[in-house]
């Protein structure tokens, strides 16, 4: 990889690393759901005007919208507003990874990599352990909410790769177009109106900050350069880094929130992670980035 894209792939992990401590930010002014809600909005308009039509068929785009726009990043915006700090809630994510895998045998008939069986198993034992915690502040039930919100990360990540988008940022353009609507809707009902009105209203200069972050940084600028370096090199060059993402976002709640991790998360952590790499590293092959492969949207 040259060092102007190694520079690059570093820069979207570290984005979306800190992207769970902006969330945290953004909630504590603005209710979960009109958060997401807001954060597609500013990265479908006005880019939608700018790049013009997906280049897939539309089925594919509402199905990624719903499942990724509005139930995985709805469910995981409520869970940590429920409690699970930011930290946790992106090592606890990377569940998705088991999701996916899963998903490709059930639906598309894939023959999992031994690899892959392996690495599912010691990520389930690090995810377990998570639950399992006693000295986890974390509420259960919000908990299972991420584990969830991995799960339609795993349903989204299995139509992109029906889908095959040849353009990636033009793509989630319309998939934030997607989930605006819907994500608007569910916090009228589930948030109120008032809520709503009060939270814009009061808004100030971190919330906007925090929707813009979630907006241009780690919609626009992560996926459109994510799906850059996938055009550039195989996907066993560029899925690896995503392994830094849970890393980087548990470093960023340790210094930027104080958030702790304690022996048995970091032993939990350790599983996850390794059981992550075991599912995404693999010999390159190729042009595997045109195989559809799963690990190609396993991104935070």
């Amino acid at each position: 990889m040259k060092p102007r894209d190694l520079l690059l792939a570093l820069a979207v992990v570290v984005v979306w690393g800190i992207n769970f401590v902006i969330i945290e930010v953004g909630l504590e002014g603005v209710p979960p759901l009109l958060l997401s809600a807001l954060r597609f909005f500013f990265a479908a308009v006005p880019a939608i005007f700018l790049l013009g039509k997906p280049r897939v068929p539309w089925r594919y785009v509402v199905g990624v919208g719903l499942a990724l726009g509005v139930a995985k990043f709805g469910l995981l915006f409520i869970a940590m507003d429920h409690g699970v700090p930011a930290g946790l809630s992106s090592l606890v994510l990377q569940a998705q990874v088991i999701f996916t895998v899963l998903f490709a045998i059930a639906v598309l008939r894939e023959r999992p990599r031994p690899a892959q069986l392996i690495g599912i198993v010691i990520a389930c034992v690090g995810i377990a352990l998570i639950v399992l915690d006693r000295k986890l502040s974390a509420p259960l039930g919000a908990l299972v909410l991420v584990i969830v919100a991995a799960g339609f990360w795993g349903v989204s990540n299995t139509i992109t790769r029906y889908a095959k988008p040849p353009d990636t940022l033009r793509f989630m353009v319309w998939v934030s177009a997607v989930a605006v609507v819907p994500l608007l809707i569910l916090s009228l009902i589930t948030e109120g109106p008032q809520a709503d009105v009060e939270a814009i209203r009061d808004i100030n200069l971190s919330g906007i900050g925090a929707i813009a972050y979630l907006a241009f940084g780690a919609t626009l600028f992560g996926f459109g350069v994510w799906g850059y370096l996938l055009r550039q090199y195989d996907a066993s060059t560029v899925a690896p880094f995503s392994l830094l993402v849970p890393i980087v976002g548990m470093s960023a709640a340790w210094v930027l929130r104080g958030e702790a991790v304690g022996l048995q998360q970091g032993i939990a952590a350790v599983l996850v992670i390794g059981g992550m790499a075991c599912t995404i590293i693999r010999r390159r092959t190729p042009r595997a980035v045109e195989s559809g492969d799963p690990e190609l949207t396993s991104v935070a």
